[in-house]
């Protein structure tokens, strides 16, 4: 089993991304502890909101909002993992699109504050650089990657472009409707399910979102991270303060190669298992279809921390 000598099994940390928000995350987490309520305070000052009493309490129409969902989702992420990190001997991350904003808060290449203030941003960019009713996402299931690209290279109209490759026979297409539509009838045979998204992201229209970001993340101070954090657009990892930048920038736009980050820890890493820190468990199912190689476990509370390292050092 791998293990520190003190008895911690080492893991790969996983943070997810858009989607795992839920009206009453981090609630329980900032009553029973003081170190999530001043995460929760700092991230109230910085955006000058209150982001805590929309995770709390809602209403989940304004939560959904991918200027509010991505703060949130990164605060509950990097509390449950302070919360529990002393447990696990943590020797690789990676954060699924805006998870990698927690990975690097969670490895102290971040400081929480810039980081909070960042995706708020990021979201509000996302979201002005494409007219709503103009994208949209789909995911194809039960596909490889060369018989998508097979089908992108014949679109004529629009945008279509892989955004995500996320495991083995799911992969995410993003772009103009005329583009994506197009795609969807040229690949014919496929299921085929179109994404609840606001717009069309991880694609080459999200250019103007990429320029406004890169002038934020130019005034960001970045630390060299405790343990390595592997970058959704190269698929390895990076300890570099300024290629994570240039990473960060390139990501909006750019696919997530989620499946190829897993496949280089199973390869490359030597772990007792990955566990995922914050709401839901996307990331864990993921690792189930991509590699048998180590298993995935979602991490909400202590209470899971300890049931997850018994699993682990079993």
């Amino acid at each position: 089993m791998d293990m520190t000598s003190t008895g911690a099994p080492r893991i790969f940390a996983m943070f997810p991304g858009q989607g795992s928000q839920k009206v009453g995350m981090g609630k329980e987490l900032s009553e029973k502890t003081s170190l999530a309520r001043e995460l929760f305070d700092i991230a109230d000052t910085r955006l000058g909101f209150s982001l805590s009493k929309l995770c709390f309490e809602g209403p989940e129409q304004d939560l959904i909002l991918t200027k509010h969902a991505q703060p949130a989702i990164l605060l509950v992420s990097v509390a449950t993992y302070l919360l529990t990190a002393e447990r696990f001997d943590t020797v690789v991350a990676a954060g699924h699109s805006l998870g990698e904003y927690s990975a690097l808060v969670a490895a102290g290449a971040l400081e929480i504050g810039d980081a909070v203030e960042l995706v708020h941003k990021r979201g509000i960019y996302m979201q002005e650089a494409v007219p709503a009713g103009v994208g949209k996402m789909v995911a194809v299931l039960g596909k490889e990657v060369v018989e998508i690209e097979d089908a992108l290279a014949k679109v004529t109209g629009g945008v279509a472009e892989i955004a995500n490759i996320n495991a083995p026979g799911q992969i995410v297409v993003s772009g103009t409707k005329e583009g994506v539509d197009e795609f969807v009838s040229l690949l014919g045979g496929a299921k085929v399910v179109e994404l609840a998204v606001s717009a069309p992201f991880h694609s080459s229209l999200m250019k103007q979102a990429e320029e406004k970001l890169a002038k934020d993340l130019q005034a960001v101070r970045i630390e060299r991270p405790r343990f390595p954090v592997i970058s959704n657009i190269t698929a390895r990892p990076v300890i570099e303060p300024e290629e994570i930048r240039t990473n960060l920038i390139r990501q909006v736009c750019g696919r997530v190669r989620w499946t190829e980050s897993v496949e280089y820890v199973a390869a490359e890493v030597e772990i007792a298992g990955a566990v995922e820190f914050g709401a839901g468990a996307t990331l864990t199912g993921l690792v189930k279809r991509t590699t048998t190689k180590f298993k995935g476990h979602s991490c909400d509370s202590a209470e899971k921390a300890e049931l997850i390292v018994t699993a682990l050092t079993k």
